[in-house]
Parts: C-alpha cells; structure tokens; sequence
C-alpha cells in the first residue's frame, strides 16, 4: 500500500444510492454533496479488517513509495449539511458496519 494515513470520507454504496433516489424527487434540481462527514484513515481500515480476524496488519501489509501518490490529499472530507437539512437525508451504515460488511462479502464469494 501507499499512505495509510489519508483520511477519506467513507460511505457505503447502499446510502449513496438512497441519497440519489431522494435528489431526483426533489421537487426543484439543486446540487447536494452526499457524504457521511467522518473521517477514517487507510491505517484505520486496516486495523478493523485485520482486527477482525486477531491478526496485525503490520505482519501482512507492505508500505512501498512507489504507491503514494505525488499529487496526494491528505483529507477529504464532504460536507452533507445540505442533504441532511434539505431531504432529511443520513447515511445509515457506519464505517466499523461498512468495514465489517466488506469482510462478510468477501468470504461469502
């Protein structure tokens, strides 16, 4: 892997595709930032995808240079107030659930 410090807004795909639905029956078009407003690291995901399974990443994962890219965002990080005050949009999924959900579908293929 590359920085596993980046910090990034992660969203389950379930609660995106909710928000969408609630846009497009909107009354008026409008533009809506659809985001959870949490940040978690690439190091975070790590510890609860490996911690799931009592393992340490730092046995298993590689940090190599090569994979940190130049022009890198340290943080993002949506701002949804608009949704959540306009639709009454949340996203549902939390990220430790998220995480969890990743693993669950992974060793159901």
């Amino acid at each position: 892997l590359g920085n596993i410090y980046a910090k990034r807004d992660w969203s389950y795909v379930g609660d995106t595709v909710r928000a969408m639905h609630m846009i497009l029956q909107h009354d008026k078009p409008d533009d809506f930032v659809v985001a959870t407003g949490e940040t978690h690291s690439v190091e975070e995901f790590l510890e609860l995808a490996f911690g799931h399974f009592n393992l340490k990443w730092q046995d298993y994962v590689v940090i190599d240079p090569k994979f940190i890219r130049p022009a890198e965002v340290d943080l993002l990080l949506g701002d949804s107030s608009k949704i959540r005050k306009t639709l009454g949009w949340q996203p549902k999924v939390k990220f430790k659930d998220l995480v969890n959900m990743m693993i669950e579908a992974e060793l159901n293929l």
